[in-house]
């Protein structure tokens, strides 16, 4: 492997040792990662393992996944239908019925 580039094929990338989290879809519909030689990271759809694969620094990484951590990309996904928890979205009162507005004062 002499470059590495976003979008070339996994399969050009043959010493990659891919990961995939524990949390990962038990149906094999995973995100897989490797650490490249050069350390840069790869990421590919295991559902396509020869399809292309995005490289990013490390850096990069780092700051997607401490944005994860802090829950900025929560409005992704519907986390409804992967965990058991209640959502509390910005101006909603949490009151029966969902209905928005403020707080009534005393």
């Amino acid at each position: 492997m002499s470059h590495t580039y976003n979008g070339m094929p996994s399969s050009a990338l043959p010493d990659a040792a891919w990961r995939k989290s524990a949390h990962s879809n038990p149906n094999g519909a995973c995100v897989e990662v490797a650490v490249l030689p050069g350390g840069e990271i790869a990421v590919r759809n295991s559902r396509f393992p020869s399809g292309p694969a995005l490289v990013y620094t490390q850096a990069e990484i780092a700051a997607f996944l401490a944005g994860a951590k802090d829950g900025e990309f929560d409005n992704v996904l519907n986390l409804r239908t992967f965990c058991r928890i209640k959502i509390v979205r910005p101006g909603l009162s949490g009151r029966p019925g969902g209905k928005a507005g403020r707080p009534k004062r005393p």
